[in-house]
């Protein structure tokens, strides 16, 4: 039986360490197509477990966070990275050495 892209998206985002983030371009790589960010976006909003898949620690290759970010409301993601630990620099992005 074949394993789905959004099943290795959500396998992929399961080993971002806590206090680290990813972004969805590597994730998209780390699921097997580095051309798929768009669709990690995609399978990350439709997360079935939120409370066991941290979709919250993918983030912009930037280091920004998602403006649509579905679970908790806004500011939610930041408020879950700042609880790991994730550091913030002064435009609001992810700083990089934070990057898995």
């Amino acid at each position: 039986m074949s394993v789905s892209f959004f099943e290795r998206v959500y396998a992929a985002v399961m080993r971002i360490p806590c206090g680290k983030v990813a972004s969805y371009g590597q994730i998209a790589e780390i699921a097997g197509n580095k051309n798929m960010a768009r669709q990690v976006g995609w399978a990350l909003h439709n997360n079935p477990t939120p409370d066991i898949i941290p979709c919250y620690r993918v983030v912009f290759r930037d280091g920004s966070l998602s403006p649509a970010f579905k679970f908790g409301g806004e500011n939610a993601q930041r408020r879950l990275l700042e609880k790991e630990g994730v550091k913030f620099d002064g435009k609001g992005r992810v700083k990089p050495c934070f990057f898995i």
